[in-house]
Order: structure tokens, then C-alpha cells, then sequence
């Protein structure tokens, strides 16, 4: 049997849907394998900001409905759940679908609150992390990513997706604690992972977001669903498939580091309707900076790295760049239209690009960044 079994799937019609998340299940013996009767499951959805469904930002209402009718019928108790970094969750539940979904079904639409400590992995970087209780608490956790790029981790897929048992703004925080380090950041990622450690990962990548990810991309029909019991090799082989080699992908690199048996994957892990050699064409990545691998060096710093502008012409002084920014790198000047950069405070985390709902956060490359990517043309 392979690790990861895909579906190939052009749109959210809701039987289609219905089947080709039983199918998934069925390849890997069943809902039953991992829900018990009386099991609370969590569904940990992608509810990132307050989008509309068409916007592909976060995961579908079909999926997570098809997955919590199946955890119903194993008698399962479900539940619909994150912890969304800056927008109200009632707001993002609504908008996104996810809380007519709940309704329909009676069943919960619970924020991620209540930060506890997450156990640590014997692999574990960061020794004191704290998760969303509900989270530890949880019988069963089915991870339902969507999937997109990312400007800071280049895609968000299963593990990124579990970064959301983080409450609220202890996000922004630990953005802040990283800094720059984008192989520290993916580390620390995957230590969430193995902490929490879901049952089964659905990947919503039916209509998915290339380019300025995750929120501000180009949505994009890729047709996919793809379900595995570990979202580490389902994250490497989906970041194949849209043609990134592995060594650019920064949580392949975390991994590697670790000695994490899922970096040596195989073609023959991948079955379903999408194997190896398949690519996606033309897939859009995002490389907005340097992959920071080496110790911190001030000079060199801004040579190496992209650092975020504003595009006053769709800034509408919203100022939500300015409330995430936990680095406190930016604030709207006297004339209260443009925003002031403060690049020594800057930790590139480009949290404010993410949560900016107009797109109206730009990069501008280093000197040495700009050569780089012009040699790599």
C-alpha cells in the first residue's frame, strides 16, 4: 500500500466530493481505523482570515462536511476548529462556509483557545511550546489543509496547517522569536507536528493558490484531493508534484536536518490518480527571499532578503499590517496614508503581506537576492 493515495477531482460538487473522500478513506481501510464510537474528533480546517469561499483561501465547506459526515457515521463526535490569527472567528467561520456546515449538521464551530503546553518530540528544537488545549484534548485530530503557497515557508500544506493549534496572536510571537530563520521556523513547525500528531490528513487542492500566498495568490484549479496518515510525506510529495525540488522546500530542510526517515521518499508512495512522473505546469512559487540557512549577519542582511513596501495605490489604510506586526517594524507616518519601514526591526516574517486583504504589501529584493535570481533564470 502506498502513503498517500490521490483523487483526481475538478470541482466541489457536493456527492463528488462525498465520494472521493470515502474513497480516500476506503484505500486506507475506513474511517473506522481511526475513529472509535464516542471519539471527539477535531477537524482542523484552514480558516486563516475572512474570505470569501471563491477566494481559495481557506479549506472548502465540502471537504470538511464530507469528512465530518464520515466521522458521524463511524459515530464519531466532530467538531470544526482553528484559531485564526487576526480576523474575529465568527467572522472567518461565517464567511468561509464552515459555520453553515456546523449548523447543518449540529455539530460545533469552536475557536482554538486555552494555550497549554504541547509535549515535546524526541526530535523537538523548541523545548516549551504552547498549543490550544482543545487540541491535546482531542481523541482524534483530522487535518484538513488547503493547499497553497506561502511567502515565508515557499507552501502551506498538512504540517503548516497544524501551526493553527497556535492561539491567536502567540503566532505573531513566535514569527518574532524565529526571526529570519526560515529553517528554525520550519523546525519549529514540525515540532508542532509531532507534538500534536494527526490521524489523517486530507489535502484540499481542488482549487488551490499559486503566487502571492496564502491569502493574496491566484486561485488556481488543480483538481486534487490527496489523503495520507502522515502530513510530512504528504507535504513532500505534493511539493514534488507542483514541481519544487525538495531541497528548495524549507520544511524538507528542517526535516532533513532531524534525520526524519519521510525526507527519503519513493515514487512508488504515491498512487491514485496522480503518480510519478506527473507535474502540475507552470506552477507559480513564490521566492521572495533568501533561504536563511547561515548565522545573522547585519551588513549582509538587506543584501540577502526581501523586504516588504507598501503599494499606496491599493492601501486603503486599513492598518491590519501594522496591528500583526509583532516586531513593531512598521507604523503609518503624519500624514496618515503612508506606512514607515523600519528594516533593522523587520524580521522578514511577512506576516503583514499574509494579512493585508488588498495586496497592497509589495517586495523589494536586496542587491544580492536580485543577482542571485537573475543567474538562476
Amino acid at each position: 500500500m502506498a502513503k498517500i493515495f490521490t483523487v483526481k477531482q475538478n470541482d466541489y460538487d457536493q456527492n463528488s466530493i462525498n465520494s472521493a473522500v470515502k474513497k480516500i478513506f476506503s484505500y486506507f481501510g475506513g474511517i473506522e481505523r481511526y475513529v472509535k464510537k464516542g471519539d471527539d474528533v477535531l477537524l482542523k480546517a484552514n480558516m486563516l482570515s475572512a474570505n470569501e469561499i471563491a477566494e481559495r483561501v481557506t479549506t472548502d465547506p465540502s471537504v470538511v462536511r464530507a469528512v465530518a459526515i464520515e466521522v458521524i457515521n463511524a459515530g464519531g463526535k466532530p467538531a470544526i476548529c482553528d484559531s485564526p490569527g487576526l480576523d474575529k472567528f465568527s467572522s472567518v467561520a461565517k464567511k468561509s462556509g464552515l459555520a453553515a456546515v456546523a449548523e447543518e449538521l449540529k455539530i460545533p464551530c469552536e475557536e482554538l483557545t486555552a494555550p497549554a503546553e504541547l509535549p515535546n518530540s524526541k526530535t523537538a528544537m523548541f523545548r516549551k511550546i504552547e498549543v490550544s488545549k482543545k487540541a491535546l484534548d482531542a481523541d482524534v485530530i483530522i487535518n484538513l489543509p488547503k493547499m497553497k503557497t506561502h511567502g515565508q515557508m515557499v507552501l502551506t500544506l498538512g504540517v503548516k496547517n497544524i501551526f493553527g493549534a497556535v492561539v491567536a496572536q502567540r503566532k505573531a510571537e513566535w514569527h518574532y522569536k524565529v526571526g529570519l530563520r526560515r529553517d528554525m521556523f520550519a523546525s519549529l513547525l514540525i515540532d508542532i507536528y509531532m507534538g500534536i500528531k494527526p490521524s489523517f490528513t486530507i489535502l484540499d487542492g481542488v482549487w488551490g493558490m499559486e503566487g502571492r500566498g496564502p491569502a493574496n495568490g491566484t486561485p488556481r484549479n488543480f483538481s486534487l484531493l490527496a489523503g495520507a496518515e502522515n502530513s510530512l510525506t504528504l507535504d513532500f510529495h505534493v511539493c514534488r508534484l507542483l514541481g519544487l525540488p525538495l531541497e528548495e522546500f524549507p520544511l524538507w530542510q528542517a526535516a532533513k536536518l532531524k534525520n526524519l526517515p519521510e525526507t527519503e521518499i519513493s515514487d512508488d508512495e504515491l498512487a491514485g490518480d496522480f503518480s510519478h512522473p506527473f507535474k502540475f505546469e507552470n506552477a507559480d512559487i513564490p521566492k521572495f527571499s533568501s533561504l536563511r540557512v547561515m548565522p545573522k549577519f547585519p551588513l549582509i542582511e538587506p543584501l540577502l532578503t526581501s523586504k516588504p513596501v507598501q503599494d499606496l495605490k491599493k492601501c486603503i489604510q486599513c492598518l491590519r499590517c501594522v496591528e500583526i506586526c509583532h516586531a513593531r517594524a512598521m507604523k503609518i507616518n503624519k500624514n496618515g496614508v503612508k506606512l514607515d519601514f523600519d528594516y533593522k526591526k523587520c524580521i522578514r516574517c511577512y506576516c503583514c503581506h499574509e494579512f493585508c486583504p488588498k495586496d497592497a504589501i509589495d517586495f523589494k529584493d536586496g542587491l544580492i537576492l536580485k543577482v542571485l535570481k537573475f543567474l538562476g533564470r
